[in-house]
């Protein structure tokens, strides 16, 4: 089962790409991850459009089963909620326009999943996802794959392989 994690927002969208079989003693296999970046000089609109053209072409090339989503549940920063809220709905379109149903995960979900303490460090958190997931063939200091945008979608693909798996 391939599956893709986002997680969402408008300056950095962190996607990863899995691979998870039914043996429960294979590590899920990392397809892809990174970042789709816009620019702050892009209007809103066209930061949009570069996420939704930019998820579409991960689902075209890759054929995800699932989705898997970081869903909004607290921002301290009101004046971020409204765009990743926007980015969100963007990313939920694109599943729909090619029929991938999407699986919402909060941080605390992911957390207790991957690490199984639901007040996990960001850094712990992705300690973990590095254990439980074949990273091999990638370089981990490409700027790209750096950020934690990226280890956070491969943190929220890897959730829904085990909830699907367990």
């Amino acid at each position: 089962m391939i599956i893709l994690g986002i997680d969402p927002g408008t300056a950095i969208t962190g996607f990863a790409v899995i691979k998870k079989t039914k043996d429960h003693h294979e590590k899920p296999k990392v397809i892809d991850f990174g970042c789709i970046v816009t620019d702050k000089s892009d209007s809103p609109g066209e930061r949009l459009h570069i996420i939704h053209s930019q998820i579409t072409k991960i689902i075209e090339r890759h054929h995800p089963a699932i989705m898997s989503v970081e869903s909004l549940y607290f921002f301290k920063n009101l004046k971020t909620v409204m765009p990743v809220s926007q980015a969100k709905g963007i990313i939920l379109l694109a599943a729909a326009q090619k029929n991938i149903p999407v699986q919402e995960f909060t941080p605390l979900q992911v957390k207790m999943t991957v690490v199984g303490y639901g007040r996990a460090e960001k850094k712990q958190v992705q300690a973990m996802t590095e254990q439980l997931l074949d990273l091999s063939s990638f370089d981990l200091k490409d700027k790209n794959r750096k950020k934690d945008d990226a280890a956070d979608a491969l943190g929220i693909a890897l959730c829904a392989s085990l909830k699907y798996f367990i």
